[in-house]
């Protein structure tokens, strides 16, 4: 048996954004019909260890698995904070088809669900938009926000100011705090490590879209309250919001306050934003079945293209 090692640089060259984005709305909509078995992750985290393994399964036609170990002070190193494979196997035979790498899939498809949110959610003549964070997420949701909307004018705010500076260029523009970043912003990314609340409700200004992403344990939040609770509440799946997200459990809203998933949007079962003046908030937490949408696209396509490494296994 053969099987397909796809690494790093194999995958930015063909999950393109656009690509990934019409992946990622093909996978979501799967999601809401009920077509796909998307388990909560299951995290470890061992005693004295500096990061942690996390499992997330899923199937729709294949089996998937990523297993990835997060360790937050990585960038020191300069390594990524999330690092691991996803596993593609066989619906058919449970043969293992790849392993591929995590940390390219997890960047790529992360930013395009939130491009996904924001051509759902953000209004169609926003045009501002404000990144809070400068890594790995920040970058990537620099080049996925512009394929769905017009992006004049950028501002950028990070703690670390020297990294934040080299994504200051062209229309974008380094704010000097996360509140003069976020003022004026029609469209917010959160893309922080914080622990904390990094915005206030009193900076967005109506009509704004936020895709809120650094957050994707219970312990920690980028949103005060009053943000998410000012907030028309969109996620990409109910279960997983409820409990693993931090933003929304630390908020104190109820369920009744999350409005729908976006693939309940993408099949007419929802609605999205309903006046201009309405702050709308996707929480993003990334789900297993993203995972293994791309790593399907990517399986096809390598096959197509005669890409990767096919190794003896």
């Amino acid at each position: 048996m053969k099987i397909l090692i796809l690494n790093e640089h194999e995958v930015e060259q063909m999950l393109t954004m656009p690509e990934c984005i019409r992946v990622m709305e093909e996978a979501l909509a799967d999601l809401a019909r009920g077509k796909v078995t998307n388990p909560l992750r299951n995290v470890i985290r061992a005693e004295g260890a500096t990061g942690f393994l996390g499992l997330m399964p899923s199937y729709r036609g294949d089996y998937g698995l990523k297993e990835v170990c997060v360790f937050p002070g990585n960038p020191a190193r300069g390594l990524d904070t999330h690092l691991g494979a996803v596993l593609l196997h066989s619906g058919d035979t449970g043969e293992l088809k790849a392993v591929i790498n995590a940390s390219a899939i997890t960047a790529i498809r992360t930013a395009a669900v939130s491009a996904v949110a924001t051509k759902l959610l953000a209004r169609q003549d926003a045009h501002v938009l404000a990144i809070l964070g400068a890594g790995v997420q920040a970058k990537s949701h620099l080049e996925a926000i512009p394929v769905v909307r017009k992006i004049d004018e950028v501002r950028i705010f990070s703690r670390g100011q020297e990294k934040a500076k080299k994504l200051a260029t062209g229309n974008r523009q380094l704010a000097t705090s996360a509140e003069q970043a976020i003022r004026g912003a029609d469209i917010i990314v959160t893309a922080t490590s914080a622990k904390e609340p990094v915005i206030k409700r009193e900076w967005i200004k109506p009509g704004a879209h936020i895709n809120a992403v650094g957050s994707s344990v219970k312990t920690t939040r980028e949103l005060d309250s009053e943000t998410v609770k000012a907030a028309s509440l969109f996620v990409d799946r109910r279960e997983s919001t409820l409990n693993e997200s931090g933003d929304y459990l630390m908020s104190g809203v109820g369920p009744d306050h999350i409005r729908a998933e976006l693939g309940e949007i993408l099949i007419g079962k929802a609605k999205g934003r309903t006046s201009k003046d309405e702050v709308t908030l996707f929480k993003s937490l990334g789900l297993a079945i993203e995972d293994l949408a791309s790593a399907q696209f990517l399986f096809g396509e390598a096959k197509r293209l005669g890409t990767g490494t096919w190794v003896e296994f």
